[in-house]
């Protein structure tokens, strides 16, 4: 948030906990970020392992189904426009979208 304050960039912040991403929403930032959801979801996070996801890491509409009715295993920060997502880690990726 800093970088993009810093930069004069107007942002808003979805609470991803009280309003999940839809997975159409998550497929799209998976494409703008040239990223498979196994490449965000967060692999240590409890709920993870509960649900044995690492045994569907190839099975990308699992994992984003998965990721919208488990928000704490989408990896985040998350930048996104129109035409471009990034992951923000570190957080001068943000950049890239300015």
């Amino acid at each position: 948030m800093k970088i993009l304050k810093d930069n004069n960039v107007d942002f808003q912040i979805l609470d991803y906990l009280k309003n999940p991403p839809s997975v159409k929403l998550l497929k799209n930032l998976s494409i703008q970020m040239g990223l498979s959801p196994k490449d965000f979801i967060r692999k240590r996070e409890s709920v993870f392992k509960d649900l044995g996801l690492s045994d569907h890491l190839e099975n990308d509409d699992y994992l984003f189904k998965s990721m919208h009715e488990n928000p704490k295993l989408i990896e985040r920060p998350i930048a996104y426009n129109e035409k471009k997502a990034v992951l923000g880690r570190p957080p001068e990726k943000v950049l890239t979208i300015i």
